[in-house]
């Protein structure tokens, strides 16, 4: 993967919904049609909002994961569409995460910054599934795939289904 161009943490949060101290990574530096690498220390913050009791917990690195696979999904659009990020984010849900492997205890202890890796395995234009995994340095923190729904509404009930 070659970077097809860097971002900074302002560069990040106009492509994703979350804003302040919730857009937690810092930058991205790599990315492709398939995939994306983004670094971080926010997870060393005291005002880290997914702190609880003092402690940034492993499993709060999905949401890391989550707004990289976010950003990732603005980039493809915008070098799809050819359109920048003047317009508003898209909002995706994260309709599952499974597999994930937790190889560390909390994230707020890791010194190093943290890499965010995720890849697009499949999909379309409404759901896509990631794999996605959190390291620091050589050492793996957790890993995991998710699938990302991009619009809840477009997604078709069975019939007879009540909504």
């Amino acid at each position: 993967m070659t970077p097809l161009r860097t971002l900074n943490r302002d560069e990040i949060a106009c492509r994703i919904p979350h804003q302040g101290n919730m857009c937690l990574l810092d930058g991205v530096t790599a990315w492709d049609d398939r995939q994306i690498q983004c670094v971080t220390t926010s997870h060393q913050s005291p005002a880290n909002p997914l702190r609880a009791q003092g402690r940034l917990g492993a499993a709060c690195g999905v949401e890391y994961a989550a707004q990289a696979m976010a950003v990732h999904g603005a980039l493809v659009g915008e070098s799809m569409s050819g359109v920048d990020a003047a317009t508003a984010p898209r909002a995706g849900y994260l309709a599952s995460i499974r597999s994930v492997s937790l190889h560390v205890d909390r994230l707020d202890t890791v010194s190093a910054p943290l890499l965010i890796s995720a890849e697009r395995i499949t999909g379309d234009d409404n759901t896509v599934l990631y794999s996605f995994s959190v390291t620091a340095g050589d050492t793996a923190l957790l890993s995991g795939r998710a699938v990302v729904v991009l619009d809840a509404s477009a997604l078709a009930l069975p019939s007879g289904t009540p909504v």
